[in-house]
């Protein structure tokens, strides 16, 4: 698929007959559209060819809707890791559907998709103004979460069963592909029930999205990290201060978080393979030439050097061995070998930075994502996710988005950022 074959066509239910409720007299038009290509070497290249440039639709309130809030009820699912904002969302949504379009029906299905299914017997949760009063306050998600699919026609039952008109799905891959399945089988059932997603990532993997929520609170997390590991690191003779961070396929937390922190000496990420020995060779020069050094390793970093464990997570993931441990272990051999004493600080701070309640960037953010959610839910968009591009929220196709994964480009201006603030060398193969 090349970028001028995209396709950008976002699924409805239907036409848009109903008069906003809305008092605002903001309206976005269906026409506006936000521009794929950022550069005017990008656009230019695709006039060439004779092509229309691709767009997104521009996400916000529309004038007409297609559902009757009166009637309306709707689920809410948090899926995956939990991730900062988690709450801002689920607040969010329940406040536009209730002062925005009246409606007074939320509920939240608990455990990620367990909740739709019937097996596991949890009752949905009733989500009012008084429910979600001060949860944005709060770390983790008052849902609950999980991972790994579930029978998605047990799902639709559910769906059905409760009348349930919009569901709005907070999650990254897994959850958004699950989210297509269970379109997939509402359109089988001829149903009328839209599925919207809202990208949670914490390692921003999700493609055709510039951000996704909880990122920039996890890059500002690091610093506690990365700033204890310098100091550590700085007040002994040949002190080394290893910090591991988020990151399975995408290094963008890591190469951000250096890029924040610039004290770091080496950044290692799943996208730039690197040789263990010409690695611990930089390092000894490094130690050779300023007696301390910090190093931040993404945690996909480096699996073929660990090795794979042939075991599946609860999403099909491939379960990854600890390459902070891996590295921390073989430093030291490395060094104790070679006869130059060293003192390692090992510090792995993953779980306290996704519990952390949101900064005030992603609250913004989180607080407009679930308002343009619940925008595209009540005009009967459907199998479609918010997005963010070129500094605008979008409706981006659920295939579209998970149809690979956003990764830092090893010739891209970040990446080449990212080596300029090190000093590391370019390849360490």
């Amino acid at each position: 698929m090349t970028l001028i074959d995209l396709d950008l066509k976002v699924s409805r239910l239907g036409e848009c007959r109903i008069s906003s409720p809305m008092r605002t007299g903001y309206f976005v038009d269906d026409c506006e559209r936000v521009l794929f290509h950022s550069t005017k070497k990008e656009a230019e290249a695709v006039l060439k060819m004779g092509k229309a440039l691709p767009s997104f639709e521009m996400a916000g309130p529309r004038q007409k809707i297609y559902f009757d809030p009166s009637k309306l009820k709707c689920g809410i699912v948090t899926c995956g890791g939990i991730c900062p904002g988690l709450n801002d969302v689920i607040r969010a949504i329940v406040l536009s559907l209730h002062h925005h379009y009246g409606v007074r029906s939320a509920f939240g299905f608990r455990y990620g998709y367990e909740g739709l299914s019937p097996e596991y017997r949890h009752a949905p949760l009733e989500l009012g103004l008084r429910e979600v009063d001060d949860i944005h306050q709060r770390g983790g998600t008052i849902l609950g979460s999980s991972r790994g699919p579930h029978d998605t026609e047990e799902m639709v039952d559910t769906l059905d069963r409760m009348n349930i008109g919009i569901l709005f799905t907070v999650g990254g891959d897994g959850t958004l592909r699950g989210a297509e399945a269970i379109y997939e089988e509402i359109g089988r059932r001829g149903l009328k029930i839209s599925v919207i997603g809202i990208p949670k990532t914490i390692d921003n993997d999700i493609s055709y999205v510039d951000e996704s929520f909880g990122f920039e609170t996890a890059v500002a997390e690091t610093r506690t990290a990365i700033y204890s590991a310098h100091v550590e690191a700085h007040g002994a003779r040949n002190g080394i201060g290893l910090v591991k961070l988020m990151g399975r396929d995408s290094g963008l937390i890591a190469a951000h978080a250096t890029l924040a922190n610039s004290e770091v000496n080496f950044c290692l990420v799943p996208e730039v393979s690197f040789n263990l020995d010409t690695f611990l060779s930089a390092l000894k020069k490094r130690l050779e030439m300023r007696q301390h050094a910090v190093i931040v390793v993404a945690e996909g970093a480096g699996q073929d050097l660990v090795g794979q464990s042939g075991k599946l997570d609860a999403s099909g993931n491939v379960r990854f061995r600890d390459i902070g441990i891996f590295l921390r272990d073989q430093i030291m051999l490395y060094f104790e070998r070679i006869g130059l004493k060293i003192s390692l600080k090992y510090i792995d701070p993953s779980y306290t930075i996704r519990s952390m309640p949101a900064n005030p960037h992603d609250s913004v953010f989180c607080l407009l994502l679930g308002h343009c959610a619940v925008h595209a839910g009540m005009t009967g968009r459907t199998n479609m996710l918010v997005g963010y591009w070129n500094g605008e929220f979008t409706h981006v196709p659920i295939p579209l988005a998970v149809s690979k994964r956003k990764q830092i480009d090893p010739e891209g201006r970040l990446w080449n950022s990212v080596l300029e603030s090190t000093g590391q060398p370019k390849e360490m193969l």
